[in-house]
């Protein structure tokens, strides 16, 4: 499974991004697919988890401000990252469980500057 996530840029607080991720195969069958971020000197954190059932999960910090979304026949990702802040500057990873595997994409860069 390849992943390919676009959509990041430089934008001001305040500002809005939306995030793309495309799967290289069917997603009808990945139970799990969501969204991560690292910002420079921490770790890498979950930002936004979706199911095959629809259901999401999100970081406290972002709730509220961002919505994972899944399109079963484009087989892609999507995070819509509003009201952004300084503080979600970081490099955002798509990934996908499937098959009890986890895969992630090369990342795109988000800047927010205040």
């Amino acid at each position: 499974v390849q992943l390919q996530a676009f959509g990041g840029g430089l934008v001001q607080a305040g500002g809005s991004l939306r995030l793309s991720c495309a799967v290289s195969e069917s997603i009808l069958s990945i139970p799990v697919m969501g969204w991560y971020r690292q910002a420079p000197g921490k770790q890498r954190e979950m930002v936004a988890l979706i199911i095959r059932g629809g259901t999401s999960t999100y970081a406290d910090s972002v709730k509220g401000r961002f919505t994972i979304s899944r399109d079963n026949v484009k087989s892609a990702v999507y995070l819509q990252m509003s009201s952004l802040k300084p503080e979600d500057t970081a490099v955002y990873y798509c990934t996908v469980v499937h098959y009890g595997v986890t895969y992630w994409g090369k990342g795109t860069l988000v800047t927010v500057s205040s």
